[in-house]
């Protein structure tokens, strides 16, 4: 199973990105799918996740801005980010769990500056 991250870039403060993930292989069902950032000297943390029944969980720092959704169909999970802040500035990885496991893409940078 390989998943494949795009949609990073720079953005100025206040401006949007949307990140997709689609994973590839054998894949039978994907429970969640969700994406973590990690920002230089910190730890990596959850953004959002969503399960196989939709339900999303979105870390309190992103929430209002960001919705996480998900194409069972492509096995492809989005990340809409809206209204960027130069703390969001982060490398971002999709991850999802299958019933062969965790699985985690690579990383695609993001950065918000002016």
């Amino acid at each position: 199973v390989q998943l494949q991250a795009s949609g990073g870039g720079l953005v100025q403060p206040g401006g949007s990105l949307r990140l997709s993930c689609a994973a590839s292989g054998s894949i039978s069902y994907i429970n969640v799918m969700g994406w973590y950032r990690q920002a230089p000297g910190k730890q990596r943390e959850l953004v959002a996740d969503i399960n196989s029944g939709g339900r999303t969980t979105y870390a309190d720092s992103v929430k209002g801005r960001f919705t996480i959704s998900r194409d069972n169909a492509k096995n492809t999970v989005y990340l809409q980010m809206n209204s960027l802040k130069p703390e969001d500035t982060a490398v971002y990885y999709c991850n999802m769990v299958t019933l062969l496991g965790p699985y985690q893409g690579q990383g695609t940078q993001v950065t918000v500056s002016s």
